[in-house]
């Protein structure tokens, strides 16, 4: 599996990465074996960065992950893990609905991008993951929390990069217009960018993947599926976390019929899509089953004709000038 380095710092990523948001049982539940299952495929595939975050079921993604990687040689993989959410007893109870994640809800999640905040939920990440370190720490989801998180939480990172505690930080959201200013005011090594640099959608190329490559930084994409929809278009597939638009719905189809005209499956074109660009390190992909992570592995060897792409401008679906696998 090819690897590149984020940004500045020495810490190296495979193109396809595991994402675990599905361990922790986003939206359905995932047993204990089908979780190992997942972990074990992507290893097989040769994924070696694997990302995480206590939010992700309220830590059960977490503990999984650090279960599944306990016994492989730590010089051998890459783990990120984020904060800005601390998990504190004393849940509503029921189920975590709310948060999107079938698990028990015996905790609640506090906004804290202190510097103390960080220290503590990196020192909590590392007791559920049951490991010795964590190699990338992103700040997360601080859209509502930009003060606290620009005059706090990013300068704690930067001392606990400093202090070798993590070899790279950065932060992780689902719009464009705060990572960028990250790019632009500090000195991240990457941004994981959510959803916002796919077939669909490519508001992500309007500034920060410019700035990434103008200042040596990295992005990192994640949700190149747009939460399944680019997986399986249907009008009962998820588009960014939540139902699907029908004007969105036509779109991801449009997409599909042109890559079936070339005998291409629109899982093969969504995830090479990204890896195309310059400033892109790798991709995340999410899985819930060995299945689906040995199916990314193979997709991402798929071949994919020049005639696909151009297609896919001519028809008003792929904007000109955004590089392509293979192609300008």
């Amino acid at each position: 599996m090819p690897t590149t380095t984020l940004g500045a710092s020495e810490v190296p990523v495979t193109r396809l990465s595991f994402g675990t948001a599905a361990l922790g049982n986003l939206y359905t539940e995932v047993s204990e074996e089908q979780a190992r299952g997942a972990v074990d495929a992507a290893w097989d595939a040769g994924v070696r960065y694997f990302d995480t975050a206590p939010h992700y079921g309220l830590g059960l993604s977490e503990r999984r992950l650090g279960a599944a990687l306990r016994d492989r040689p730590r010089a051998e993989y890459v783990l990120s893990t984020k904060v800005g959410r601390l998990l504190e007893p004393g849940g509503p109870g029921g189920r975590d609905t709310e948060g999107g994640f079938a698990v028990a809800a015996d905790r609640r999640r506090v906004w804290d991008f202190s510097a103390d905040g960080v220290r503590r939920s990196l020192e909590d990440s590392l007791e559920r993951l049951g490991l010795d370190r964590i190699d990338i720490a992103y700040l997360h989801d601080p859209d509502d929390h930009p003060g606290q998180a620009f005059r706090e939480g990013y300068p704690e990172l930067e001392r606990l990069r400093a202090e070798g505690v993590v070899g790279a930080i950065g932060v992780g959201m689902n719009q464009s217009a705060m990572p960028a200013r990250f790019l632009r005011e500090t000195d991240a090594d990457a941004v994981l960018l959510a959803g916002r640099y796919t077939l669909l959608d490519h508001d992500g190329a309007r500034e920060v993947l410019p700035e990434a490559v103008a200042r040596g930084k990295s992005v990192v994409i994640g949700g190149v599926f747009n939460s399944g929809l680019l997986a399986d278009p249907r009008p009962s597939a998820t588009f960014d976390y939540g139902p699907v638009p029908p004007e969105v719905l036509e779109r991801a189809l449009h997409i599909k019929r042109v890559a079936e005209r070339y005998g291409v499956p629109l899982r093969a074109a969504a995830l090479r899509f990204p890896l195309a660009h310059p400033a892109v390190a790798c991709v995340l992909v999410g899985g819930r089953s060995a299945a689906e992570i040995r199916d990314a592995g193979s997709l991402l060897a798929a071949p994919l004709p020049a005639g696909l792409w151009q297609d896919l401008r001519t028809e008003g679906l792929l904007p000109p000038g955004l590089p392509v696998p293979d192609g300008p």
